[in-house]
């Protein structure tokens, strides 16, 4: 068995007084987290003092007992409260250098069947497998074909904000209808990208807003919050010629609407 610990020896890491933090979520997904960048912003920001040890040698969960190895961190130090709520921790941490070879790439095997989610490390050391060894860290994939388009919010706006040009190409060169899922209660939206502006112009607006301009996930955004646009996914169920009349695309929008009943029991109010 290959220990991820001893990888990490090998690779000139000494852990001492070390922490596993094995993230896991579905509201803010800490694999969206890794991959847009803002991974050692997401770990840092705590609901109770958890990492009250040296280092942190951070998982972040994938499937069943598969996590991904997301690199080792220092504590420097931890304050209490961050802008939105002052009764949580944030800390301040600094990524171990070394390990560019593991970090995003060592898949683990650690059969975790246990709600806990701060484990101390020499305890459960001999508990985790690296599997596999991707070949590049893990990031967002290209784009995969129209039909299998289901973008989590914050993946979403990893796309867009890093312009990955396989799914600009694809998404900009098209219009049609898509849908948007509210991942909290299963509600709908349809809209549709027409006169000329692709999939991609659209659904950049929804990246930079959460809601798009649009009326009825405006409100809701009001109601609940600018955060609930987190649970937000993308799906896209049909597309079209970029130079499809408007009437056409519209026509095809109201008969999404019409199948998945979104002016009835989703987010559509027309």
């Amino acid at each position: 068995m290959l220990k991820l610990v001893d990888l990490i020896h090998l690779s000139g890491v000494t852990l001492d007084d070390w922490k596993i933090h094995c993230a896991t979520g579905k509201k803010n997904p800490p694999l969206d987290a890794f991959l847009n960048g803002t991974w050692k912003t997401w770990q840092e920001e705590q609901t109770k003092e958890n990492f009250k040890c040296k280092q942190i040698v951070s998982l972040i969960h994938l499937t069943q007992d598969r996590w991904l190895f997301a690199g080792v961190y220092e504590v420097l130090g931890v304050r209490q409260g961050n802008r939105n709520r002052p009764e949580w921790f944030t800390y301040s941490t600094r990524e171990v250098p070394g390990l560019e070879g593991l970090t995003g790439r060592a898949i683990v095997r650690f059969d975790k069947d246990f709600r806990a989610s701060y484990l101390r490390g020499p305890t459960w050391a001999d508990h985790m497998e690296v599997v596999a060894i991707r070949e590049q860290r893990m990031t967002v994939g290209e784009f995969p074909g129209f039909n299998a388009v289901l973008l989590p919010i914050a993946t979403l706006r990893t796309v867009v904000g890093q312009e990955i040009e396989s799914w600009k190409a694809a998404l900009g060169n098209v219009a049609g209808v898509y849908v948007i899922t509210d991942n909290t209660d299963g509600r709908h939206y349809v809209g549709s990208a027409y006169g000329g502006d692709g999939l991609w112009n659209r659904w950049a607006a929804y990246a930079k807003t959460g809601h798009g301009g649009n009326k009825e996930l405006k409100a809701l955004l009001v109601e609940k919050g600018s955060d609930h646009a987190e649970n937000f996914q993308f799906s896209i169920l049909e597309v079209c010629d970029l130079n499809a009349s408007d009437e056409f695309i519209l026509g095809r929008e109201g008969h999404w609407k019409a199948v998945l009943r979104t002016r009835d029991f989703g987010l559509n109010g027309n």
